[in-house]
């Protein structure tokens, strides 16, 4: 049975995301996120792509990419390629990191795009890795509300422009947005 075919257009935006096979991990300690967020940024760059949010959790991560050319399939694998190898290398294995190929939603309205980055935000809260998602440092959490420096290759205008103002207060807005979620899952958990 044939692979589906993979919906690519200029300036299409998806949620993407990847699981360690049989959900082991695929980030071991801060040299494996580094080298991942390099390999991301590389892409980014060769691509054209916009990311506009990340996390990265032990076994899988989430990417928010928006692709102006339409080219999400040639430069995720890339980003899967050459992560895997440098793992495998670093690590002393070899074979498949991945559980199968990437999967990338097709964000379809502005609305979902800001529940999307608060529920990718949200994710090291749902797992217990932290209690507040500022504590967590692998994520764009913090870039993304003006409390840390953002890397050149994040964009972040995508979600602050949701909050139709200016950068300041839209960054304030985000993080309230975000932590009624949080305040919301908590009162319901």
């Amino acid at each position: 049975m044939a692979r589906p075919l993979r919906i690519e257009y200029s300036g299409a935006l998806y949620h993407v995301t990847s699981r360690g096979n049989h959900r082991q991990e695929i980030f071991v300690d801060p040299e494996d996120r580094e080298r991942f967020l390099g390999i991301l940024a590389h892409a980014v760059r060769r691509h054209n792509w916009l990311c506009h949010a990340y996390c990265q959790m032990d076994n899988h991560y989430h990417l928010v990419i928006e692709t102006p050319d339409g080219n999400l399939s040639k430069g995720m694998r890339q980003v899967g390629a050459v992560y895997t190898q440098a793992y495998n290398r670093r690590h002393g294995k070899s074979g498949h990191l991945f559980q199968g190929r990437y999967k990338a939603i097709l964000v379809e309205n502005e609305e979902y795009a800001e529940e999307l980055s608060r529920d990718i935000h949200l994710n090291p809260t749902r797992v217990g890795a932290v209690q507040r998602p500022q504590d967590y440092a692998w994520s764009s959490y913090m870039a993304c509300v003006g409390q840390a420096s953002s890397p050149r290759w994040l964009t972040k205008d995508l979600i602050l422009l949701q909050f139709g103002c200016d950068e300041e207060s839209a960054q304030e807005r985000d993080r309230e947005f975000v932590e009624a979620g949080l305040a919301r899952e908590q009162s319901a958990g």
